[in-house]
């Protein structure tokens, strides 16, 4: 028997579990911890890794108050996170400024400017002597304003104090590493996130950062997310309330973990995921790009394969805009100044089961009302960080339950829209694999599968796979598994939702004036938010 601490650090809060590995992979104990993400009007997203840091340091504490096993029986400790941040710290490991998120766009002035030759041809907004020097090396191109070597460069251009007191370059996980190990380090599927990672000779691409001006003396050593990055420190430890000395995995970025954690690992599985973002991802042994829809094949936790990849910025943050915004008091949440979400008599256990019922209630197709999920822009499979939100066609007769559904429809739509753009250029499996937070509400997981019009299966606790994907790592790392591929036996489904073809005419109709949306409001989403 061997035990493994996993840390699933997302964008709102860390999940930290504690797995047993043997025959199976079995959850003994868990917590959370939330934490801030920092927007501002100028399109900034910004997290502090020291609030992440209090937040692991807490759940930690609080974890191993919940089992008997204890600090020092744990046998590695590993990561999934989110992707595409970047924490600028220095020798000590220590942040020189708040991270930036994935979300963050305000670096447009930095993208033009690398990627942008005026006269030369254009594909996603990449000049083609760039783009096809990028596609040579990296598989991929940094094209999108949300890329995280545009930020780099931000800093350097905005912030050059900062920027002077960069000693290294890392994502979300492995500033995490660094401060429990004091070594610097980035995962192959990392470094490939920094779209500066040459994937034929597996090191960084000296052509693609002299292109994009960064200094490779602020890039880490490249690991796999199978090696030991390196072992908790004395300080680490008396603050985690480890063992000095435990080993820690390098882990993986939610792109490549979160699919382990959900079975999808064979070639061609397809899943999909809704946390606070969202994405289409399907398993392939090849590099991929489809640079006008901004979709690639990212490097896998999985040696040799790849995972192609298409994101929605905001998938379940749409919901929680619902809750908080939409929801509250005008359906009846609070009943006689009664909150049934926290009422212990009540049969909702809580206000998304509450608001389950009411989407349910309304007809396929939320009579006709269309929600675009695109709260903070959208990325694939246009790139736009100007578009957003909007409710289309309201009309006397439309009310609160018709928009709560019709939010849940339009992020289900969007992800038909990433899931047809896929079949452009790879196969997708017949049943998809639906993950995430949202996967644990059957009246979600029915939408989605009568959207799609494939059968969607639902694994048991669908909300912590990314987690599972790491201690997979730590499984595979420490040789209780034998590599990842063989991950599916140990992970099976628990609900099958089968779509309803009654409502296929519906969506049909509906998907097709979705997908024309975008292109009819584009110069209004410019002049607004441009």
């Amino acid at each position: 028997m061997k035990y493994a601490l996993a840390y699933d650090i997302g964008t709102t809060g860390v999940k930290t579990c504690l797995y047993s590995i043997d025959k199976k992979i079995e959850l003994l104990a868990d917590a959370i911890e939330g934490y801030q993400l920092y927007v501002y009007p100028d399109g900034g997203a910004e997290q502090d890794p020291n609030e992440w840091w209090d937040a692991m340091c807490k759940t930690t504490k609080e974890l191993f108050g919940k089992c008997d096993v204890k600090p020092e029986q744990i046998d590695g400790i590993s990561f999934c996170s989110q992707a595409q941040g970047l924490v600028l710290v220095n020798k000590e490991g220590l942040p020189v400024r708040r991270a930036f998120s994935y979300m963050d766009q305000r670096a447009r002035k930095e993208q033009k400017e690398l990627m942008d030759h005026g006269f030369l041809h254009q594909i996603a907004g990449a000049s083609l002597p760039k783009l096809l020097v990028s596609l040579a090396k990296t598989g991929a191109v940094a094209a999108s304003v949300k890329d995280p070597v545009f930020k780099y460069n931000w800093v350097k251009n905005n912030e050059p104090e900062n920027f002077e007191k960069i000693h290294k370059w890392l994502d979300v996980k492995e500033s995490l590493i660094a401060r429990m190990t004091g070594e610097f380090v980035m995962t192959e599927d990392s470094a490939f996130g920094t779209l500066l990672f040459d994937i034929h000779k597996k090191c960084w691409s000296q052509e693609v950062c002299k292109i994009l001006k960064v200094d490779m003396r602020h890039l880490a050593k490249i690991i796999k997310s199978t090696d030991v990055a390196g072992n908790l420190t004395a300080k680490a430890a008396a603050e985690l309330g480890l063992k000095e000395g435990t080993p820690v995995f390098g882990g993986g970025m939610d792109a490549s973990l979160i699919g382990v954690g959900a079975g999808a690992v064979d070639m061609n599985a397809t899943h999909v995921y809704m946390g606070t973002s969202g994405w289409v991802s399907t398993v392939v042994d090849k590099s991929i790009v489809d640079a006008s829809a901004m979709i690639a094949a990212v490097v896998g936790a999985r040696p040799g394969y790849y995972n192609y990849f298409a994101e929605l910025e905001t998938a379940g943050k749409c919901l929680e805009w619902v809750k908080n915004h939409l929801a509250l008091d005008e359906i009846g949440i609070y009943l006689k100044k009664t909150d049934v979400a926290e009422d212990m008599e009540s049969e909702y256990t809580n206000l998304y089961q509450y608001l389950s019922t009411v989407i349910e209630g309304v007809p396929a197709g939320s009579n006709g009302v269309i929600f675009t999920p695109w709260l903070h822009g959208n990325r694939c499979p246009f790139e736009d960080p100007n578009a957003r939100g909007m409710f289309y066609n309201l009309s006397i007769e439309s009310g609160k339950s018709e928009m709560i559904r019709a939010v849940v429809e339009g992020v289900c739509m969007h992800m038909r829209w990433m899931l047809e753009t896929h079949e452009k250029k790879t196969k997708t499996s017949e049943v998809i694999r639906f993950v995430g937070g949202g996967a644990l509400n059957d009246s979600t997981s029915q939408i989605l599968a009568d959207c799609l019009g494939r059968t969607v299966e639902t694994v048991a606790n669908p909300q912590n796979v990314g987690a599972v994907g790491a201690a997979v790592v730590v499984a595979v790392g420490l040789g209780v598994i034998e590599g990842i591929e063989n991950v599916g036996e140990f992970i099976t489904a628990d609900k099958t939702f089968l779509p309803n073809k009654d409502n296929k005419p519906v969506y049909d109709k509906m998907f097709a004036a979705y997908k024309e949306l975008h292109a009819a409001n584009k110069k209004v989403f410019k002049m607004l938010n441009g």
